[in-house]
Formats: structure tokens, sequence, C-alpha cells
């Protein structure tokens, strides 16, 4: 008798088959995005209201258009499908996927694919809020896309992080408090006033912190048009951060089927 065993079907099918799963999910599940939507739109018109009256000061014109950029940040960071990659570890679901001739790379490749399609979604709403407020972005159309893409270019890499903390712990609370980390890059940065207007130690940490050469980057699509430096340094920072949280995770997988 002729034994059966299951043949790989390869990496790009596996990929879909995964991001389509986690895409199926958020959709069974929408209440899970909306504080990832509430929370940006909150913050936006808080600080462009309490703001409004002493932005001059430190030289920004235009509240809105210098706000709008944190409230995609705020957006898109943290997104991930994190969450549920821990039930499927304490289910012990993803213990019979590594058992199967599914692709290891492309069981974390696929949820973060899940988790770009969203976080670009995420973005739709602010921009409208912002679009209603009376924002004009500078750079047109195309720049509203570079736009877009750089702050969803950004949420994909800062998931290597939520990701990382799933395999290696498998703790729903370790995942939840994951987003603590954004903390300090969103707060010791130009999220308030711009480079020049910060001072002693914060100017010292904001010239550290990646997120202030994203937000460079896309305040100066908003508010300057294509400035090639500051577009470059947002890359940059992005590129910076993708590289440690996707080794970190790649690695925190590797340890996860080691022990298998």
């Amino acid at each position: 008798m002729t034994a059966v065993t299951a043949r790989p079907a390869g990496f790009w099918r596996d990929l879909a088959t995964v991001a389509g799963r986690a895409l199926r999910a958020v959709l069974r599940a929408p209440e899970e995005v909306i504080p990832a939507i509430v929370t940006p739109l909150f913050f936006f018109a808080v600080f462009t209201g309490a703001l409004d009256g002493i932005a001059a000061f430190a030289g920004v014109d235009d509240v809105g258009a210098f706000q709008l950029p944190v409230a995609i940040v705020t957006a898109v960071t943290g997104v991930s499908r994190a969450s549920t990659l821990v039930t499927d570890i304490q289910s012990g679901y993803l213990d019979r996927l590594l058992v199967s001739p599914v692709n290891r790379l492309a069981l974390l490749l696929g949820l973060m694919v899940a988790d770009l399609a969203v976080v670009v979604a995420l973005t739709v709403p602010v921009l409208a809020l912002g679009f209603l407020v009376g924002v004009d972005v500078a750079t047109g159309p195309l720049g509203v896309l570079a736009f877009v893409v750089l702050g969803a270019l950004w949420g994909l890499a800062y998931t290597g992080l939520p990701y990382t903390i799933a395999l290696r712990t498998g703790s729903p609370a370790a995942v939840n408090a994951s987003f603590l980390v954004f903390f300090p890059f969103a707060f010791l940065t130009t999220t308030f006033v711009p480079a020049d207007a910060l001072s002693g130690w914060l100017a010292t940490v904001a010239t550290y912190n990646p997120v202030t050469y994203l937000l460079a980057g896309l305040r100066a699509l908003v508010l300057e048009g294509w400035v090639t430096a500051d577009l470059l340094g947002a890359l940059a920072a992005i590129a910076g951060l993708g590289a440690v949280s996707f080794l970190l995770a790649l690695s925190a997988l590797r340890a996860r089927v080691r022990r298998t």
C-alpha cells in the first residue's frame, strides 16, 4: 500500500492562504480595529484644537497639516494580527501547522501582508478628517499616495515587534502591552513642535528617534513638496526599524519552530 504524504503547496500559495485567513478574521471581527481608527481621530481633534492658539509661536502656520502625520503614524503603529497568533499558539493550531509542509516564512509574512492591507485602510478615515478640516497636500494626489505608502510601510516595519513578543511569550497580555514600546517614540520627538523649537535633552533624544525623520518626510509631502532629504530620511527610518523588528521576529519564529 502506497503511503500518502502531504506535498508543499509552495511559498506564494502558502503566503496567500495565511494572508487570506488573517484578512477574513479582520472582517469577522471589525471591532478589533476600531480603536486604531478612533484613537488617532481623537488625538488629531484634540491636538489641533489645543495647539491652534499657540502653534504660531513655534513656527507652525497650519496646525491641522502639521498634526495630520502624527495622526497617521498613531493609526498605523502597532496594528497586527499578533493577538491572533497568540490564540493559534495557545490552541495548538500553530504547532499543527509547523509539523505540516507549510512554508515557515509564509506563516509570518502572510500575517504581515494582511497587516499591510489593514494599515492602508486605516489611513483613509484619518486623511478624510484632515481634508474635512481643510488640510491641503502640497504635493497633490501623487503626494497623497506617497503619504499613504510611507505610513503603511512604517506600520509594516513596526509589526515585527508584536510578532516577536507573541512568538517568544505566547502571552496575550504581553502582546497587548507591546504598543507601549511606541510611546517614547511618539512623544520624544517633533509631535507638537518643529525640530528647531526643541532644546536640551529632548532635542538630543529626538535626533536619534526614527519617528522624527518619518514625521519630517510626511510633513514635507503635506506642507512643502518633494523634499528629497526628508523623504530619504523617512525611508531610512522605516528601513532601520524594519530591519531590527523583522530580524527579531524571524529569530523568534526559528526558536518556536525548534521547540515544535
